[in-house]
């Protein structure tokens, strides 16, 4: 599994480089999908992580905004 993994990774950056960018994101999915399968991450721990990171990044437009901002992206589960 680990390997398929790799190769998948490896795909997605040539796609990435050749400038097919909505077929990288396709397999950057796929590598999501084995990754939790790989860590035994279940559906709900998932959302459990996105819902916690959108309180985070709400929490975050709350304060101040002279103080630098990070750029973290949020991530939505989709099934």
């Amino acid at each position: 599994m680990l390997s398929i993994l790799a190769t998948l990774e490896e795909c997605r950056a040539a796609l990435a480089s050749g400038g097919n960018s909505e077929t990288a994101h396709l397999v950057s999915v796929a590598i999501l999908d084995l990754r939790l399968k790989l860590n035994r991450i279940t559906d709900a721990e998932l959302r459990a992580l996105c819902d916690e990171m959108s309180l985070d990044a709400a929490t975050d437009k709350t304060r101040d905004p002279k103080l630098p901002q990070r750029g973290r992206p949020l991530l939505r589960l989709v099934k």
